[in-house]
Protein backbone atom coordinates (compact mmCIF):
# COMPACT_ATOMS: atom_id res chain seq x y z
CA UNK A 1 0.00 0.00 0.00
CA UNK A 2 1.54 3.84 -1.12
CA UNK A 3 1.49 5.92 1.82
CA UNK A 4 3.35 8.65 0.51
CA UNK A 5 1.66 12.20 1.80
CA UNK A 6 0.25 13.86 -0.42
CA UNK A 7 0.29 16.99 -2.36
CA UNK A 8 -2.37 18.66 -0.41
CA UNK A 9 -1.13 17.59 2.84
CA UNK A 10 2.18 19.89 1.97
CA UNK A 11 0.22 22.48 1.16
CA UNK A 12 -1.73 22.64 4.63
CA UNK A 13 1.84 22.07 5.87
CA UNK A 14 3.34 24.92 3.76
CA UNK A 15 0.54 27.47 4.98
CA UNK A 16 0.03 26.57 8.48
CA UNK A 17 4.06 27.56 8.31
CA UNK A 18 3.67 30.57 6.64
CA UNK A 19 0.65 32.11 9.11
CA UNK A 20 1.35 30.14 12.06
CA UNK A 21 -1.96 29.05 12.89
CA UNK A 22 -4.48 26.09 11.52
CA UNK A 23 -7.54 28.84 11.19
CA UNK A 24 -5.55 31.13 9.26
CA UNK A 25 -4.28 28.12 6.99
CA UNK A 26 -7.72 27.43 6.72
CA UNK A 27 -8.76 30.62 5.44
CA UNK A 28 -6.01 31.13 2.32
CA UNK A 29 -7.31 27.50 1.58
CA UNK A 30 -10.49 28.13 1.73
CA UNK A 31 -10.94 24.99 3.55
CA UNK A 32 -12.27 24.25 7.29
CA UNK A 33 -9.63 24.32 10.72
CA UNK A 34 -10.79 20.88 10.97
CA UNK A 35 -9.45 19.52 7.55
CA UNK A 36 -6.07 21.40 7.94
CA UNK A 37 -5.83 19.60 11.65
CA UNK A 38 -6.42 16.66 9.93
CA UNK A 39 -3.50 17.40 7.13
CA UNK A 40 -1.12 18.14 9.50
CA UNK A 41 -1.69 15.00 11.73
CA UNK A 42 -1.76 12.96 8.82
CA UNK A 43 1.47 14.54 7.72
CA UNK A 44 3.28 13.79 11.24
CA UNK A 45 1.98 10.42 11.10
CA UNK A 46 3.06 9.71 7.80
CA UNK A 47 6.85 11.11 8.37
CA UNK A 48 7.06 10.29 12.18
CA UNK A 49 7.75 13.45 12.67
CA UNK A 50 6.53 16.37 15.12
CA UNK A 51 5.98 19.38 12.63
CA UNK A 52 4.82 22.25 14.98
CA UNK A 53 4.78 22.69 18.52
CA UNK A 54 1.57 25.18 20.58
CA UNK A 55 2.40 28.52 22.15
CA UNK A 56 1.13 31.63 23.16
CA UNK A 57 2.41 33.45 20.17
CA UNK A 58 0.63 30.34 17.95
CA UNK A 59 2.00 26.89 15.91
CA UNK A 60 5.33 27.05 16.07
CA UNK A 61 7.67 24.77 13.51
CA UNK A 62 9.96 22.62 15.06
CA UNK A 63 13.58 22.04 13.11
CA UNK A 64 12.08 18.83 11.50
CA UNK A 65 9.80 21.27 9.99
CA UNK A 66 12.17 24.15 9.23
CA UNK A 67 14.01 21.26 7.27
CA UNK A 68 11.67 20.11 5.30
CA UNK A 69 10.47 23.01 4.34
CA UNK A 70 12.54 23.90 1.52
CA UNK A 71 11.22 20.90 -0.20
CA UNK A 72 8.08 21.22 0.29
CA UNK A 73 8.20 25.05 -1.41
CA UNK A 74 9.86 23.13 -4.37
CA UNK A 75 6.86 20.81 -4.25
CA UNK A 76 4.66 24.22 -4.14
CA UNK A 77 7.03 25.42 -6.95
CA UNK A 78 6.50 22.83 -9.29
CA UNK A 79 2.86 22.21 -8.69
CA UNK A 80 2.27 26.17 -9.62
CA UNK A 81 4.37 25.72 -13.03
CA UNK A 82 2.12 22.98 -13.95
CA UNK A 83 -0.79 24.81 -13.75
CA UNK A 84 0.54 26.98 -15.84
CA UNK A 85 1.78 25.61 -18.39
CA UNK A 86 -1.87 23.78 -18.44
CA UNK A 87 -3.37 26.90 -19.17
CA UNK A 88 -2.79 27.11 -22.74
CA UNK A 89 -1.48 25.15 -25.43
CA UNK A 90 2.09 25.79 -26.47
CA UNK A 91 1.17 27.58 -29.61
CA UNK A 92 -1.86 29.43 -27.98
CA UNK A 93 -2.11 33.35 -27.15
CA UNK A 94 -3.23 32.70 -24.21
CA UNK A 95 -2.45 30.85 -20.43
CA UNK A 96 -0.76 31.87 -17.36
CA UNK A 97 3.10 33.36 -17.31
CA UNK A 98 4.88 34.65 -13.91
CA UNK A 99 7.47 36.74 -13.96
CA UNK A 100 9.92 37.84 -11.57
CA UNK A 101 11.44 41.22 -10.95
CA UNK A 102 12.75 43.43 -8.24
CA UNK A 103 10.44 46.09 -6.20
CA UNK A 104 11.93 48.97 -8.67
CA UNK A 105 11.52 47.62 -11.91
CA UNK A 106 8.60 45.85 -11.44
CA UNK A 107 6.70 49.31 -9.61
CA UNK A 108 8.50 52.07 -11.80
CA UNK A 109 9.19 50.23 -14.91
CA UNK A 110 6.73 47.16 -15.77
CA UNK A 111 3.76 48.39 -15.69
CA UNK A 112 3.36 49.94 -18.84
CA UNK A 113 4.91 47.32 -20.39
CA UNK A 114 3.25 45.01 -19.56
CA UNK A 115 -0.12 47.08 -19.87
CA UNK A 116 0.93 47.21 -23.64
CA UNK A 117 1.12 43.27 -23.64
CA UNK A 118 -2.23 42.71 -22.10
CA UNK A 119 -3.64 45.24 -24.96
CA UNK A 120 -2.00 42.72 -27.22
CA UNK A 121 -2.49 39.75 -25.81
CA UNK A 122 -5.57 40.07 -23.69
CA UNK A 123 -6.27 36.35 -23.64
CA UNK A 124 -2.73 35.72 -21.37
CA UNK A 125 -2.89 36.08 -17.99
CA UNK A 126 0.05 37.60 -16.02
CA UNK A 127 1.16 37.02 -12.84
CA UNK A 128 4.26 39.50 -11.36
CA UNK A 129 6.20 38.67 -8.32
CA UNK A 130 8.58 41.22 -6.72
CA UNK A 131 11.41 40.46 -5.14
CA UNK A 132 14.99 41.57 -5.16
CA UNK A 133 16.52 37.60 -4.50
CA UNK A 134 16.55 35.81 -7.74
CA UNK A 135 13.82 33.56 -8.29
CA UNK A 136 14.87 30.17 -9.09
CA UNK A 137 13.85 29.25 -12.60
CA UNK A 138 15.10 26.01 -12.65
CA UNK A 139 12.54 25.53 -9.91
CA UNK A 140 10.05 27.10 -11.97
CA UNK A 141 9.67 29.83 -9.42
CA UNK A 142 8.81 32.06 -12.24
CA UNK A 143 9.09 31.72 -16.15
CA UNK A 144 10.65 34.67 -16.72
CA UNK A 145 12.81 36.86 -14.74
CA UNK A 146 14.53 40.22 -15.39
CA UNK A 147 17.44 40.33 -13.18
CA UNK A 148 20.15 43.14 -12.41
CA UNK A 149 22.99 40.73 -13.06
CA UNK A 150 24.16 37.98 -14.99
CA UNK A 151 22.41 35.02 -13.96
CA UNK A 152 24.34 32.09 -13.24
CA UNK A 153 22.39 29.08 -13.61
CA UNK A 154 22.86 26.83 -16.30
CA UNK A 155 20.07 25.59 -18.15
CA UNK A 156 18.60 29.04 -18.95
CA UNK A 157 18.14 31.22 -21.74
CA UNK A 158 19.49 34.76 -20.94
CA UNK A 159 19.78 37.37 -22.73
CA UNK A 160 21.48 40.68 -22.14
CA UNK A 161 19.50 44.00 -22.60
CA UNK A 162 21.75 46.75 -21.61
CA UNK A 163 22.84 48.47 -18.63
CA UNK A 164 20.59 51.39 -16.48
CA UNK A 165 23.04 54.27 -14.74
CA UNK A 166 22.29 54.63 -10.97
CA UNK A 167 23.08 57.99 -9.26
CA UNK A 168 22.38 59.64 -5.37
CA UNK A 169 19.33 62.00 -5.83
CA UNK A 170 17.73 64.32 -3.64
CA UNK A 171 14.75 66.35 -3.43
CA UNK A 172 14.81 69.89 -4.44
CA UNK A 173 12.73 70.79 -0.55
CA UNK A 174 15.35 68.32 0.90
CA UNK A 175 18.18 70.67 -0.37
CA UNK A 176 16.55 74.06 0.47
CA UNK A 177 16.31 72.86 3.68
CA UNK A 178 20.11 71.22 4.28
CA UNK A 179 22.33 72.64 1.50
CA UNK A 180 24.17 70.77 -1.10
CA UNK A 181 27.02 67.70 -0.45
CA UNK A 182 30.15 69.11 -1.97
CA UNK A 183 31.84 65.94 -1.16
CA UNK A 184 31.45 62.59 -0.43
CA UNK A 185 32.81 63.33 2.92
CA UNK A 186 30.22 66.02 3.04
CA UNK A 187 27.47 63.06 2.65
CA UNK A 188 28.35 62.19 6.47
CA UNK A 189 26.60 65.56 7.45
CA UNK A 190 23.07 64.87 5.66
CA UNK A 191 20.22 62.47 6.05
CA UNK A 192 21.61 59.69 3.58
CA UNK A 193 18.88 56.63 2.27
CA UNK A 194 20.16 53.22 2.31
CA UNK A 195 19.14 49.37 3.36
CA UNK A 196 18.52 48.53 7.14
CA UNK A 197 19.23 44.44 7.53
CA UNK A 198 19.16 43.77 3.80
CA UNK A 199 22.03 44.91 1.85
CA UNK A 200 22.24 42.75 -1.15
CA UNK A 201 20.33 45.18 -3.80
CA UNK A 202 23.20 47.77 -2.35
CA UNK A 203 25.95 45.51 -2.99
CA UNK A 204 24.98 44.53 -6.34
CA UNK A 205 26.08 48.09 -7.72
CA UNK A 206 29.75 47.38 -7.12
CA UNK A 207 32.79 48.09 -5.08
CA UNK A 208 31.77 51.67 -5.63
CA UNK A 209 28.96 51.08 -2.55
CA UNK A 210 32.07 50.75 -0.38
CA UNK A 211 32.39 54.48 0.00
CA UNK A 212 28.72 53.94 2.28
CA UNK A 213 27.59 51.45 5.14
CA UNK A 214 24.70 51.11 7.12
CA UNK A 215 26.47 53.40 9.46
CA UNK A 216 25.90 56.31 7.20
CA UNK A 217 22.22 55.84 6.41
CA UNK A 218 20.29 58.09 8.32
CA UNK A 219 17.58 56.52 7.22
CA UNK A 220 17.00 53.04 6.42
CA UNK A 221 14.61 50.30 4.79
CA UNK A 222 15.32 47.63 2.91
CA UNK A 223 12.40 47.95 0.92
CA UNK A 224 13.43 49.64 -2.57
CA UNK A 225 10.59 51.36 -3.20
CA UNK A 226 9.88 52.88 0.90
CA UNK A 227 13.26 54.09 0.02
CA UNK A 228 12.35 56.04 -3.42
CA UNK A 229 9.24 57.49 -2.08
CA UNK A 230 11.32 58.66 1.00
CA UNK A 231 13.58 60.15 -2.13
CA UNK A 232 10.44 61.70 -3.85
CA UNK A 233 9.28 63.04 -0.40
CA UNK A 234 12.35 65.12 0.14
CA UNK A 235 13.07 62.94 3.25
CA UNK A 236 17.12 62.49 2.18
CA UNK A 237 19.65 61.88 0.07
CA UNK A 238 19.39 58.50 -1.73
CA UNK A 239 20.21 56.26 -4.74
CA UNK A 240 17.91 55.86 -7.66
CA UNK A 241 17.95 55.08 -11.38
CA UNK A 242 18.69 58.17 -13.44
CA UNK A 243 16.01 57.19 -16.17
CA UNK A 244 13.69 56.52 -13.55
CA UNK A 245 15.09 60.52 -11.99
CA UNK A 246 14.40 62.02 -15.17
CA UNK A 247 10.79 61.94 -15.01
CA UNK A 248 10.64 64.32 -11.71
CA UNK A 249 12.21 67.60 -12.21
CA UNK A 250 12.39 67.99 -8.29
CA UNK A 251 15.04 65.62 -8.15
CA UNK A 252 18.68 67.01 -8.41
CA UNK A 253 21.41 64.75 -9.10
CA UNK A 254 23.96 64.97 -6.30
CA UNK A 255 28.02 64.51 -6.90
CA UNK A 256 27.44 63.10 -10.58
CA UNK A 257 30.94 62.34 -10.86
CA UNK A 258 31.87 60.80 -8.28
CA UNK A 259 28.75 58.70 -7.00
CA UNK A 260 27.23 57.34 -10.29
CA UNK A 261 26.65 53.59 -10.56
CA UNK A 262 25.72 51.13 -13.66
CA UNK A 263 23.60 47.87 -13.36
CA UNK A 264 23.04 45.44 -16.14
CA UNK A 265 19.75 44.14 -16.81
CA UNK A 266 19.42 40.15 -18.09
CA UNK A 267 15.95 38.78 -19.38
CA UNK A 268 16.27 34.78 -18.31
CA UNK A 269 14.10 31.79 -18.52
CA UNK A 270 14.16 27.91 -19.04
CA UNK A 271 15.41 26.38 -21.97
CA UNK A 272 12.45 24.04 -21.93
CA UNK A 273 10.18 27.31 -22.34
CA UNK A 274 11.70 28.89 -25.71
CA UNK A 275 9.22 27.33 -27.69
CA UNK A 276 5.90 27.76 -25.43
CA UNK A 277 4.45 30.56 -27.83
CA UNK A 278 2.63 33.00 -24.75
CA UNK A 279 6.43 32.48 -23.37
CA UNK A 280 8.45 33.80 -26.22
CA UNK A 281 6.14 36.65 -27.25
CA UNK A 282 6.29 38.07 -23.39
CA UNK A 283 10.11 37.67 -23.69
CA UNK A 284 10.92 38.96 -26.98
CA UNK A 285 8.21 42.07 -25.85
CA UNK A 286 9.98 42.59 -22.43
CA UNK A 287 13.48 42.54 -24.77
CA UNK A 288 12.74 45.07 -27.01
CA UNK A 289 10.88 48.19 -24.32
CA UNK A 290 13.88 47.32 -21.75
CA UNK A 291 16.01 48.04 -24.48
CA UNK A 292 14.70 51.36 -24.53
CA UNK A 293 14.20 51.70 -21.30
CA UNK A 294 18.00 51.41 -21.16
CA UNK A 295 18.72 53.93 -24.14
CA UNK A 296 19.72 51.12 -26.41
CA UNK A 297 17.30 51.92 -29.14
Amino acid sequence: MNTEPGWELYRSFLEVLRDGSLSGAARRLAATQPTIGRHIATLEAALNLTLFTRSQRGLLPTQAALDIAPHAEAMAAAAAALTRAASGAGGAEQGTIRLTASEIIGCEVLPPILANFHRKHPGITLELALSNRNENLLRRDADIAVRMARPAQQALHAKFIGKVGIGLYAHESYIAAFGMPASVAALADHCVIGFDQDSHSFRAVGAAAARLGREAFGFRCDSDQAQLAALRAGLGIGGCQTRIAMRDPALIGILPDTMAFELEIWLAMHEDLKSTRRIRLLFDHLSTALAHYAGKN
